[in-house]
């Protein structure tokens, strides 16, 4: 692993570490509590690596869900994932090995980084976005792992602490408006999602209106790339 990629991308992660290790804990907690130790909760993270679909697998491990259940609950609240990759098919390009784990660990945060942020000079752009891939991944299993421990060993009381992934969001999303002189794509996306909130949220449910509003912002953005990517570099 290159090290000047990884001293390069810590600073701009310390927002998800800050988060992870919060909502990794919570995790881990919440799978001690149903029997699971360390070993499975550093397992999970390590191969499933999906925020609220490890939460939703605590309460199907919790109540034996069948496998297709299982299965299918995991698609529905994990489809957004497939907007987010078609957005990185650019970034992704010419990655080699390193491409089949960017596509796993594109969560949410890491695919928020990976759209603003820039590699700084003298670090290897590929590199650069394979090192914040990487250390957001150690840090929720690092997360993990501590819950579940500290789950076996203290009783602690979690309740409001899935708040610091709202919170993670709000100061990705503040720090990507500093980032940027062109605010378009930023009230584009606040605008569409509050949309599909009110005209889909209420009648068929907020997954339906992720998704909706997820395909509606991808298509617009797609439309307006090359102008936004022309305003970018003038304003620059």
């Amino acid at each position: 692993m290159d090290r000047k990629a990884l001293s390069a991308a810590f600073p701009v992660t310390v927002p998800v570490l800050m988060g992870y290790l919060a909502i990794g804990i919570a995790f881990g907690l919440m799978l001690q509590e149903i029997g699971y130790n360390f070993i499975w909760a550093c397992f999970m993270s390590l191969t499933i690596y999906a925020g609220s679909g490890q939460y939703l697998g605590v309460t199907l491990l919790g109540t034996g869900a069948a496998l297709g259940t299982v299965a299918l609950m995991t698609l529905l609240i994990n489809f957004r994932h497939l907007v987010y990759g078609l957005s990185m098919l650019e970034k992704f390009r010419g990655m080699g090995w390193r491409k089949l784990y960017m596509i796993f660990s594109l969560t949410d945060e890491t695919y928020a980084l990976l759209a603003s942020a820039r590699a700084p000079v003298g670090v290897e752009p590929k590199r650069f976005y394979f090192a914040i891939a990487l250390l957001d991944h150690s840090y929720w299993i690092l997360g993990s792992v501590i819950g579940a421990v500290a789950g076996a060993l203290i009783p602690l009381d979690t309740t409001g602490i899935d708040f610091a992934m709202t919170a993670l969001f709000v100061v990705i999303a503040v720090d990507q408006w500093k980032a940027y002189k062109n605010h378009l794509p930023a009230l584009l996306g606040a605008g569409a999602t509050v949309l599909f909130l009110i005209v889909l949220g209420r009648r068929f449910g907020q997954q339906q209106m992720l998704l909706a509003s997820l395909g509606v912002i991808v298509v617009a953005l797609l439309v307006l790339r090359d102008r936004l990517e022309e305003t970018e570099e003038t304003s620059c």
